[in-house]
């Protein structure tokens, strides 16, 4: 398995003792959690008071934000493009980029092409896009669905959700706004709507369904390599030129924005969630940044079946800790990461860590889980209660969360 295609599902595994000693972990598991409940309870309220808190200032800019529709029946895809059509705009520009050669690095221009959409933000107007398609575009434009065309400029930007904010001076008569519906209430299966303009065919029209909620994708850029937390996946088919626009609910409302496809597939896109977006907006506005992503600094893997056989472990969920970034939050709480390196159906993997199983009484069954909890639930300061397996014994460990480090 290639382990660095872009983006990619971020795989972990888990490493949880002999089979001899699970019983009595399972019950210690049950009887701590049991006594951290009040504080979980305590923890989780402080932690939703404050997302509320940062929430209040933009639910009074764009008032309710409505709950997205799930249902398919009635579904008009025809009626829904024309609404929303002359809200998506094609963005362009160009970039220069670093290629390799038979004499060496050498520099080359390339042409950027994507998406965005308008949105109305205090009263002005914005258009939403994705932080890779502006990402160093210079001579940048934006056209709109009628052909009128003006140079743009970046209000604010978030390479770790991929968004980005722009603006153009362009006639009032060309701005039609998108409203934004609540991704939170998204399911699997409902029907979901992309426009865009893959490879330049601007107003292209695709529809699927959500096929999933809660992904990680990998974004990796020449210098770069991180998460992309808390994504939906879904069926509509998109194409480079696709990314920045939106993704649509069946009342025809924004409930994410195109990100990226899985390389080498067919029919699997994703997009960062409505949430997201809503709960950034006003600090890329007003700030030009968005810096409250929580950060715990592990590196780690998805349990597997084969992985909990070789490890002789009975519990195949969980994040098993490969490493420990130094310094970072998760080191200075005392978790542990791997010391031993094994290969599994051509995969290597680093075993005798610590094993992450909930987070604030939380089960925790994977890194997108424990990814999308981060990311929904918690802030940088906020200590957390990590349950841990280390050595086939539960332990609960306090982690007090970090700020991802800049990019």
């Amino acid at each position: 398995m290639n382990r660095r295609l872009v983006p990619i599902f971020m795989i972990f595994t888990v490493l949880v003792g002999s089979v001899a000693v699970y019983e009595s972990f399972a019950l210690n598991e049950s009887n701590q959690s049991l006594h951290l409940a009040d504080q979980n309870v305590r923890l989780l309220q402080n932690a939703t008071a404050a997302l509320q808190q940062r929430n209040n200032v933009l639910q009074k800019q764009l008032g309710e934000v409505p709950q997205t529709n799930i249902s398919i029946a009635g579904l008009d895809p025809s009626q829904i493009y024309q609404a929303a059509n002359q809200s998506v705009v094609t963005i362009q520009g160009t970039r220069v980029v670093t290629v390799d050669t038979i004499f060496g690095p050498a520099t080359s221009t390339e042409e950027v092409l994507g998406s965005g959409f308008v949105i109305n933000y205090s009263n002005e107007y914005y258009i939403l896009t994705n932080f890779h398609v502006v990402d160093g575009t210079t001579n940048a434009s934006v056209t709109f669905w009628n052909g009128d065309s003006s140079p743009m400029t970046i209000v604010g930007t978030d390479a770790y959700s991929d968004l980005a904010v722009v603006k153009t001076s362009a006639p009032a008569t060309d701005f039609h706004p998108l409203k934004f519906a609540s991704s939170l209430t998204l399911q699997v299966g409902n029907p979901v709507l992309a426009i865009g303009n893959p490879y330049g065919l601007s107003g292209t029209l695709t529809f699927g369904i959500v096929s999933q909620l809660g992904r990680s994708i990998q974004y990796q850029s020449a210098s770069n390599n991180f998460l992309i937390a808390d994504v939906i996946q879904f069926s509509a088919p998109i194409n480079p030129g696709n990314s920045g626009g939106p993704l649509l609910d069946a009342d025809g409302l924004v409930v994410g924005i195109t990100s990226a496809t899985a390389e080498g597939s067919q029919g699997v896109g994703f997009a960062i969630p409505s949430a997201t977006i809503l709960r950034e907006l006003p600090s890329l506005v007003t700030t030009g940044t968005y810096d409250m992503h929580p950060y715990i600094g592990i590196n780690g893997v998805d349990m597997n079946y084969q992985l909990a056989q070789m490890t002789l472990s009975n519990v195949t969920y969980g994040v098993l800790i490969e490493k420990v970034v130094s310094g970072g939050p998760a080191d200075e709480a005392g978790l542990l990461g791997g010391q031993q390196n094994v290969t599994i159906g051509g995969t290597e993997y680093v075993v005798g860590g610590d094993i992450i199983i909930s987070i604030n009484g939380n089960r925790i069954v994977n890194f997108d889980a424990l990814s999308t909890f981060l990311e929904r639930y918690t802030l940088p300061g906020e200590t957390i209660q990590v349950g841990i397996v280390r050595s086939g014994n539960y332990e609960v460990v306090k982690v007090v969360l970090g700020t991802r480090p800049q990019i």
